[in-house]
């Protein structure tokens, strides 16, 4: 995968050419390069540099016949990481020394003047790529991490990705506009980042989750296409794909409908993949909520590999092995994945998964180990009739060589389970999974219980609208409302998520009542909405895509760390500038926060 590789105009600066830009058409050509020592090599009487800028490297050779004797005494003496100009002409290598891994592997440049422009301590790790240096001793050198090759190309590739995107919704009538950080706290999900107010004792912003609300005002506003490449924040646990600030491509259009959305967005999307060099057939398929849910237990569905969730709820409802028959008669569910390959594992391998389900809810874990040499083993083999275990065995499409993996619970915690257990089995057997694949998964309820909180919350968010012969349900039965949502889902991952809005006051009332705001919370919290509701808002929705999770999977990268110049850890700190830290007691005071 390639980012931007263009070189830029060579205006501005001391340079006639970066370090990845000259060819054999460039043979005599006079030439200025700026950049990095990377490698220096004493080849008896000639000295060789690579020399290292953002575009790449090229060979420069200090011949005493060529240089002064004060240039040839720093070229024996340069340090890697040492900052340079080269001044010289292009020559062409000969046929025996052509470098094919080098892009200016046809030539090299035969110094005629020789300048440090800075000296560099030794670095704490080598500038190259693959290295094993630990994550956060590359984040707190991050400036030198970002010098390595791989690094360097997945900023590009990020820079790419932006301008494409921009360039796309641009050609198609949208109006970049930013929107504030400080705002107003809403409840989104996840908790906020406050900052207190100095002229305003006691009270606080809220650095935005999402600029959900104030998108929705510039559509009342009469803007009608609206982006912005925004930054927002959550104040939730971190992992791989989740830093505490992040960017977001934000989208939002007047008198739309759910189709219309998708189909700019896979416009998008086509131009955003032609730009990197990425191949992928568009329009996109389509699964619905229920299906994804089903067959491969979460709703962000990885469908470059098989090894889906098989429901067998009906299978063992009458088996003896009473872990499963008293879940599938009480109204849960059986499901099981069939791990193919895992089947001559140890039994103390596969016991181990079992805290894989624990980490998800299950209380236990059943399995059934099918041996490449036809034997069958497990503790719960001798609870099944012959019928039934036959039954089962069709039912997972059991063969030598075979692990099932079952979880036993309700829908919602079996899913959970043999979800997790899927992509770490995935990863486990080293299951291949080519290319990219990209789908939509629609039709997203509109409701959810939350147990912890015991009532009922949003499955997307609360301004999502929902199909007219829903309406009523909202009351009597809003586990049973749809709505008119989407998730763009890439190699697994959420990349993208949208909704057709609520434009109407009265309904959009009625949502935040069924997730437990009384009508003073919500005109405290929602007011503005509302009111601008109720003062000819048009049809409108939208989508935002994740930026830093769709770079980090063109990238092929683990980590949104690797795709973000200066992230943060797990913990939400910064090696490099020790962010957080605490502030004087004199800033306190001037926020009124002292006495806290």
């Amino acid at each position: 995968m390639a980012g931007q590789k263009t070189d830029f105009i060579n205006e501005y600066c001391s340079h006639t050419h970066t370090c990845g830009q000259l060819r054999a058409a460039d043979v005599d050509a006079e030439v200025v390069l700026n950049g990095w020592v990377w490698h220096n090599r004493d080849h008896g009487g000639l000295i060789f540099l690579d020399v290292r800028d953002r575009a790449g490297y090229t060979q420069c050779v200090i011949d005493p016949d060529c240089v002064s004797a004060d240039d040839f005494s720093q070229a024996e003496h340069l340090g890697r990481e040492w900052v340079v100009e080269v001044r010289g002409t292009v020559r062409a290598r000969m046929a025996d020394a052509i470098n094919p891994n080098m892009e200016t592997g046809e030539i090299e440049v035969v110094a005629s003047a020789l300048t440090v422009l800075n000296a560099s301590v030794t670095p704490p790790f080598s500038i190259e790529d693959g290295i094993e240096t630990d994550e956060i001793t590359r984040m707190k050198w991050r400036y030198l991490d970002i010098r390595r090759p791989e690094m360097m190309e997945n900023l590009m590739l990020r820079h790419t990705v932006a301008q494409a995107m921009r360039s796309s919704l641009n050609s198609r009538g949208f109006l970049e506009i930013e929107t504030p950080i400080l705002t107003k706290s809403t409840p989104e999900g996840a908790r906020d980042y406050i900052v207190p107010s100095r002229p305003n004792p006691g009270k606080f912003y809220a650095l935005p989750q999402s600029p959900q609300l104030l998108k929705q005002m510039l559509m009342v506003a009469g803007l009608e296409r609206y982006y912005q490449i925004a930054r927002c924040f959550r104040d939730e646990d971190l992992r791989a794909d989740r830093q505490p600030e992040f960017t977001q491509v934000d989208i939002e259009m007047s008198f739309v409908e759910q189709d219309d959305v998708m189909a700019l967005m896979e416009d998008a999307m086509a131009e955003v993949f032609a730009a990197v060099g990425a191949k992928h057939t568009f329009p996109l398929p389509r699964m619905e909520y229920s299906e994804s849910m089903n067959r491969f237990g979460n709703d962000r569905p990885d469908t470059r590999f098989g090894m889906e969730l098989v429901d067998l709820t009906d299978v063992v409802k009458d088996c003896g092995f009473k872990v499963f028959s008293a879940v599938a008669q009480s109204g849960g569910t059986v499901k099981a994945i069939n791990a193919r390959g895992a089947g001559d594992w140890s039994r103390g391998e596969v016991e181990k998964l079992a805290d894989i389900a624990a980490e998800n809810g299950a209380k236990g874990m059943a399995w059934i180990a099918f041996t490449s040499d036809g034997q069958e083993k497990s503790p719960i083999i001798k609870f099944f009739s012959d019928e039934e275990f036959a039954a089962l065995k069709t039912a997972v499409d059991a063969a030598p060589g075979d692990l099932i993996l079952f979880a036993a619970d309700t829908y919602e915690v079996a899913s959970a389970v043999l979800s997790a257990l899927r992509l770490h089995m995935a990863d486990a057997l080293d299951v291949k999974r080519a290319g990219h694949a990209l789908l939509w998964v629609v039709n997203f309820p509109m409701f959810k219980y939350d147990e912890a909180e015991k009532r009922y919350a949003a499955e997307h968010h609360p301004f999502t609208r929902m199909p007219d012969e829903d309406v009523d349900r909202i009351e009597s039965a809003p586990l049973e409302c749809g709505s008119y949502s989407y998730d763009l889902i890439m190699d697994g991952f959420e990349i993208g998520g949208g909704t057709i809005r609520i434009h109407e006051p009265d309904l959009q009332r009625r949502v935040l009542q069924r997730i437990g705001l009384t009508d003073e919370q919500i005109d405290e919290k929602f007011g503005y909405l509302m009111e601008a509701l109720s003062l000819g808002a048009p049809p409108h929705g939208g989508i935002a895509l994740g930026l830093d999770r769709l770079v980090m999977l063109l990238a092929r990268k683990d980590s949104i760390r690797d795709v973000i110049a200066f992230p943060k850890t797990s913990s939400g700190s910064c090696p490099m500038t020790g962010a957080p830290d605490a502030i004087s007691v004199k800033q306190l005071k001037e926020v009124n926060l002292h006495g806290l």
